[in-house]
């Protein structure tokens, strides 16, 4: 998937190992030099230890600058973006009263919904005035009201699932529902590279946890054939139910599921299908409805579909649909269902808002439009970012595009580069990726315009020569190399043709002949 150069290889590498040579070095002479000063734990051992603590104060901390950047308005196409500053190498920042205007290729906003809208806005507006910012309670007690349950039937309506269930934060939707679904005798496969809350999830279930290589059905089916001829550990009794955990959108590599071909090997071997939407639902498909409808996959054959309200349906939360029978197991042992508070009715209202407009039940088209929009906007910017001889993953009409870095140096860099333009861009570095897979994540959004799409793609070029990131040639360069190459056989050809002559009059042979 990624095509990782030798050199950039060697050079990232040897980037790292400088760092971490040089941290060392200092951690010692201070150990030296602070020898007869008092610790002050006062009798506790550090909380932070080891490599962690190391990487947090020689690595993080000089570029924490990139992260964590304060905004002072809506998420929307352009944002503002607070200024801060620092007096002791970026150990400590401060605000300041100062904002910048800046293009947003971070959010997760891909239909525009974060900002003002002049369908969801009055009505969210309007909910909160009838039920208040939170219900201050769980849904099993005072926290369940009618704009719950209608935001239930309509998420099971428009995935195509018979029901639904609503939590209040899209990362606990996978942390606390795998747990619920499958236990020890269980076994989970989960896809290498899969979000870390299915992760956490899978962790804290008790399940056996398997890993197949990412996208591969093939090795996904060689693990379900030696997972069910061994067993359980030990005993190697019957699996007690096998679950495969894919997403729809892979987050960091903007990777779209080779579903099809996965929920044919879960029927082949009996194993249930957990689909995590939380980047695909809303952002793909003729009418939204995700990665199934992109890939026509009948929902029917996707047993659980988890998905969230935090990307283009601008609001918090996530649900789980599936069977009735699910749903109602979900809602009587889910901890998140029975222990943590609802979702807020303002974010609830902004869900329903969101996904009428983009069935067309606000009475217009601008669902369909910005479902357009943002296919468009994806594909034009990331076409152009390949030309420009950028390192792009991930596949068409996916709204997530990184643009692979690498080198520890270049990651600062460009994103304060970008920020000094007036362009906002996140940068992703270990341990959310691999150590040697560093990358600047754009996210586009249908509220982008063209304007703004070639102003990013301006500065993103500027910045890519600047920081060293273009690892391919760029067309022009292509074509150029091409027309060289020609040349260079026709060169040849004239040659050979020439030589060929003269042996033949050397050889005494008549042109004719």
């Amino acid at each position: 998937m990624v095509r990782l150069p030798y050199v950039t290889a060697l050079t990232t590498l040897f980037s790292y190992g400088l760092l971490f040579a040089f941290g060392q070095l200092r951690d010692f002479f201070r150990r030296i030099l602070d020898a007869g000063k008092s610790s002050n734990l006062k009798g506790y051992a550090p909380i932070c230890l080891g490599l962690e603590d190391f990487y947090t104060r020689r690595l993080y901390l000089r570029i924490q600058d990139c992260f964590g950047r304060p905004i002072a308005s809506a998420p929307d196409a352009w944002f503002d973006v607070v200024e801060r500053y620092s007096n002791d190498s970026n150990k400590t920042l401060h605000c300041t009263e100062k904002t910048s205007k800046c293009l947003n290729l971070g959010s997760y906003n891909y239909l525009g919904f974060a900002a003002a809208d002049e369908y969801c806005t009055p009505q969210v507006i309007e909910s909160l005035k009838k039920y208040s910012a939170s219900t201050c309670s769980v849904r099993v007690d005072g926290g369940n009201t009618k704009l719950h349950v209608e935001l239930e039937e309509l998420v099971a309506r428009f995935v195509g699932k018979p029901a639904a269930i609503l939590f209040g934060m899209g990362y606990v939707t996978n942390s606390a529902i795998i747990p619920a679904l499958v236990g020890k005798g269980g076994l989970i496969i989960s896809d290498s590279l899969n979000h870390n809350s299915i992760v956490n999830g899978a962790r804290g279930s008790g399940a056996t946890v398997r890993v197949f290589q990412h996208n591969n059905p093939a090795h996904l089916e060689e693990v379900l054939r030696e997972q069910i001829a061994g067993g359980q550990p030990r005993t190697h009794r019957p699996w007690k139910k096998i679950i495969v955990i894919v997403e729809g959108i892979y987050s960091m590599e903007g990777e779209l599921c080779k579903l099809p071909e996965i929920i044919a090997v879960c029927k082949k071997y009996k194993a249930y299908t957990y689909l995590d939407e939380a980047h695909s639902i809303g952002a793909v498909g003729k009418s939204g409805r995700g990665v199934c409808e992109l890939l026509g996959v009948d929902p029917a054959d996707v047993d659980i579909m988890m998905g969230t309200f935090t990307k283009s349906f601008g609001s918090c939360g996530g649900y789980i649909a599936a069977s009735k029978e699910i749903i109602d197991h979900l809602k009587h042992i889910c901890p998140a269902h029975i222990y943590a508070t609802s979702m807020s009715p303002p974010a609830v209202q902004q869900v329903i808002s969101a996904i009428k407009v983009i069935l067309g039940e606000d009475g217009s088209n601008r669902g369909a439009k910005k479902l357009a929009q943002i296919r468009e906007n994806s594909n034009f910017f990331r076409s152009e970012l390949q030309k420009m001889g950028f390192e792009v993953l991930g596949d068409n009409d996916s709204p997530v595009m990184p643009i692979m870095l690498y080198n520890p140096a270049k990651i600062p860099a460009f994103s304060r580069e970008c920020l000094r333009r007036n362009v906002a861009v996140v940068t992703v570095a270990f341990p959310a990726t691999p150590l040697l897979l560093a990358r600047a994540r754009i996210c586009i959004s249908a509220s982008h315009s063209r304007e703004d799409l070639i102003k990013g793609l301006e500065v993103i070029s500027k910045v890519g020569d600047l920081v060293g990131i273009k690892y391919f040639p760029a067309e022009h360069e292509k074509a150029t190399s091409v027309e060289k190459k020609l040349k260079k056989l026709h060169s040849i050809a004239l040659f050979t043709n020439t030589i060929i002559q003269l042996l033949l009059l050397a050889a005494g042979v008549k042109e004719e002949s």
